[in-house]
C-alpha cells in the first residue's frame, strides 16, 4: 500500500481505511443517525450556553445600576430577569451534558461493534487464506493486526473521526457568530491559522510515520514471542534462551522508542498548538480593549466573544489531538486493510458445487506444480488410484511428497494438469465440503486446547461418547486414555505438550477413524517413535485405512509392504510406478532403497 507522507495526503489513506470498513459501518445505521443528532444538537446548544452572559453585562447589571437600557424581556425586573437566567443556564447545561452522554455511547456502540466484526471477519478471512500466504507471512504479526491494531480501528470511529467532526462543526458555528459580533476581531484571530495548519500538518505527518514503524516493529516483536514460546522444547534443548531473550529485548527497545517518538511527537502538537492560541488570545485582548474603550464594542459583547474565543480553542486543540489519533488510527487500518485485500490463491470457483458423498477414485493427470512457477517439484505426474487402494508415495525429504497430497486437499492448486476426485476435477467442488471427506494423520500430530474427548470428536460436535470410545479403541488409544488422571476429560496442553509423540499420534489416528472418510492421508506418521509404539501405531493405520483410499507419505520402505501402489518420486518428475512386488523384481531406485535400507541397523530409541 501507498504510504502517505503529509497529513492532507493521508486522507485518501484514511478514505480508504474507511471504504474497506464501510459494509460494518453500514450495518450502525441507528446508531449513526442517533449520534449525528446528538451531535448536532449538542453543537447548537453550545453555541447558546455564552449567551446568558452578555445579557447579565449588557441588560441586567445597567438595569440594576439605574442607567437607561432596553426594557427587560417579559416585563421582568433585573432580579426576575436574572433568575431566568440563571435557569437557562442550568437548562442549556443539561441539555449539552445529555447530548454528550448519547453522542458518546452512540460513538462507543458503533466502535465496539464494529470492533467485533471486523475482528472476527478479519480472523475468518486469515483463516481462508492460502497455504502460500501463510508460508511466508510471520503468525505473530498476524495476531497483532487481528487485534491490537483492529482495536486501534475503533479511533477513526468512536474517538477520533465523529469526536472531530463535531468538533468542527463547533468551530465553524463560534467563528460564524463571532463574525456577526466583531468581524475585524475575528479576522485578527484567525491570523494563526495558517501556522495552525502548517504545524498541524507537519507534526500529523510524522506522527503517522512514527505510529506505522511502531505497528511494525510490535509486529516483529509478537513473531520473535510466538516463534519462541511455540518450539520452547527446542529452545530449552539447545540453550537458546538468551540469544531469543536478546532477540526480542531489541525489538522490544525499539517498538519502545517508537512508541515514546510518537508520544513526544503527539503532546509537541499539543504545545504548539497552544502557543498559537495564546497568540491569537493576546492580539484579540488587544484590540478588543481599544474597541470597547473606543465605543465601538459593548462590553458585554466584548466577553462574549472572548468567551467564544476560549471556546474555540477547545476544538481546535481537539482537532490537533484527533490529528494524532486519526494518524495512529490509519497506520494500523491499513496494515488491517492489506491482509483484507489479500485474496486466496485458492478459492472456490464461481460455479463450484457441493461435492456428494465421495467413493474415493483419484486420478492425477498431467500434474506439474511448482511453489515457483519456474522451479516446479512435479512435472507431469500421472496416477490413478481406485477406491480401497493404498498409494505409497515415497522418496527424500523435500521431493514433493506431501504437496501430491496437499494437491488432493486443495492446499494447492497444480500449475499445470488435472486432480481428478471420482472422475471430475477437484476445483468443480467447494472446497470445504470437499475437505470435510478427507482425514489426515501428520508427522507433526497437532491437538488442540481441551480435553482428550474434545480432540478425538474435533469439528463433530454430534458425536457421541460410545463413538469417540469405539475410536479411541481403534487407534490402540483406549487403554493409555484409561491411565490418564480424568480419563476422556483429561485437559492436554496446547499442542498435546503433556502427551508423548506416540501417545498424540494415536489420537491423531482416533480422530482421522471419527471422521470416517473416504479418503486417508498419512504425512509420515510413524516417524520418531519407538519400535515398540511404531508397531502398535502401524496395526492401527492400517485398521484405519481399511476400505479407504489411502496416501501413505513416507521415506521407509518397509512401510510399503501393505500398499497397492507405489510412486518413487525422482527430481520433478515419477520415476518409478507399480506395486511392491513388480518394483522388487526389476532394478530401479526403489529395490535400490529398499535393500539400502535393510542392510542399516534398526534405530535406537533407548
Amino acid at each position: 500500500m501507498s504510504r502517505p507522507d503529509s497529513l492532507d495526503r493521508s486522507l485518501p489513506a484514511l478514505a480508504k481505511v474507511l471504504r474497506a470498513l464501510w459494509p460494518w459501518l453500514r450495518n450502525e445505521r441507528k446508531s449513526m443517525s442517533m449520534a449525528i443528532l446528538t451531535l448536532l444538537g449538542g453543537v447548537i446548544l453550545s453555541l447558546a450556553e455564552p449567551w446568558p452572559l452578555k445579557f447579565v453585562i449588557d441588560s441586567v447589571l445597567p438595569a440594576a445600576a439605574g442607567q437607561a437600557t432596553a426594557p427587560l424581556p417579559f416585563g421582568l425586573d433585573p432580579t426576575g430577569f436574572l433568575v431566568l437566567l440563571g435557569i437557562g443556564v442550568v437548562v442549556i447545561s443539561g441539555l449539552v451534558a445529555t447530548c454528550e452522554y448519547y453522542q458518546k455511547v452512540s460513538f462507543a456502540k458503533i466502535g465496539n461493534r464494529m470492533l467485533r466484526d471486523v475482528r472476527e471477519h478479519l480472523f475468518l478471512h486469515v483463516q481462508s487464506l492460502s497455504l502460500a500466504y501463510h508460508t511466508k507471512a510471520r503468525s505473530g504479526d498476524l495476531v497483532i493486526r487481528a487485534t491490537r491494531d483492529v482495536s486501534l480501528l475503533r479511533d477513526v470511529m468512536s474517538t477520533a473521526l465523529l469526536p472531530m467532526i463535531a468538533s468542527t462543526l463547533v468551530l465553524v458555528g463560534m467563528i460564524a457568530i463571532m463574525l456577526v459580533l466583531e468581524w475585524r476581531l475575528t479576522l485578527l484571530a484567525m491570523t494563526v491559522l495558517p501556522l495552525f495548519w502548517w504545524s498541524t500538518s507537519n507534526l500529523g505527518r510524522k506522527i503517522h510515520r512514527a505510529a506505522r514503524k511502531q505497528r511494525e516493529r510490535e509486529g516483529a516483536m509478537a513473531s520473535t514471542a510466538s516463534e519462541s514460546i511455540s518450539a520452547i522444547k527446542v529452545v530449552q534443548a539447545l540453550s537458546l534462551e538468551d540469544a531469543f531473550a536478546e532477540g526480542f529485548s531489541g525489538k522490544n527497545r525499539d517498538s519502545q522508542k517508537q512508541d515514546m517518538k510518537a508520544a513526544k511527537l503527539s503532546a509537541n502538537l499539543g504545545r504548539v498548538v497552544d502557543v498559537l492560541l495564546a497568540i491569537a488570545t493576546a492580539l484579540v485582548l488587544y484590540q478588543g480593549a481599544r474597541f470597547v474603550m473606543g465605543g465601538d464594542l459593548l462590553l458585554g459583547e466584548f466577553v462574549i466573544f472572548l468567551t467564544y474565543l476560549k471556546r474555540s480553542f477547545r476544538p481546535a486543540k481537539d482537532f490537533a489531538k484527533y490529528t494524532g489519533r486519526i494518524a495512529k488510527a490509519t497506520a494500523a487500518g491499513e496494515r488491517v486493510v492489506a491482509v483484507l485485500e489479500r485474496s486466496p490463491d485458492v478459492k472456490d470457483h464461481p460455479d463450484a458445487v457441493e461435492a456428494p458423498a465421495l467413493r474415493g477414485d483419484l486420478e492425477f493427470r498431467g500434474v506439474t506444480f511448482g511453489y515457483d512457477a519456474d522451479r516446479p517439484i512435479l512435472h507431469d505426474v500421472d496416477l490413478v488410484v481406485r477406491h480401497g487402494q493404498t498409494l505409497a508415495i515415497l522418496g527424500p525429504s523435500g521431493i514433493g511428497k506431501s504437496t501430491l497430497a496437499n494437491l488432493v486437499l486443495r492446499l494447492y492448486d497444480p500449475t499445470a494438469g488435472t486432480v481428478l476426485v471420482d472422475g471430475r476435477d477437484v476445483r468443480d467442488y467447494r472446497i470445504k465440503s470437499l475437505r470435510r471427506q478427507v482425514s489426515m494423520v501428520l508427522q507433526d500430530t497437532v491437538l488442540f486446547s481441551g480435553t482428550v474427548r474434545d480432540n478425538i470428536a474435533h469439528g463433530l460436535p454430534e458425536a457421541t461418547d460410545a463413538q469417540v470410545a469405539a475410536a479411541a479403541k481403534l487407534a490402540s488409544a483406549d487403554k493409555f486414555i484409561a491411565k490418564l488422571a480424568d480419563g476422556y476429560d483429561t485437559v492436554v496442553g496446547e499442542r498435546g505438550a503433556t502427551l508423548s509423540h506416540g501417545q498424540r499420534q494415536r489420537l491423531a489416528i482416533a480422530r482421522a477413524a471419527m471422521r470416517d472418510t473416504p479418503i486417508l492421508i498419512l504425512d509420515e506418521p510413524t516417524t520418531g517413535l519407538d519400535e515398540k509404539t511404531r508397531l502398535e501405531v502401524i496395526r492401527s493405520l492400517r485398521e484405519l485405512a481399511r476400505g479407504r483410499t489411502t496416501l501413505l507419505i513416507t521415506h521407509e520402505t518397509a512401510m510399503t509392504e501393505a500398499a497397492d501402489l507405489i510412486v518413487c518420486l525422482d527430481g520433478d518428475a515419477a520415476a518409478e510406478i507399480g506395486s511392491p512386488a513388480e518394483l522388487l523384481a526389476r532394478p530401479g531406485r526403489y529395490r535400490a532403497m529398499r535393500e539400502m535400507q535393510s542392510s542399516l541397523p534398526p534405530p535406537s530409541h533407548g
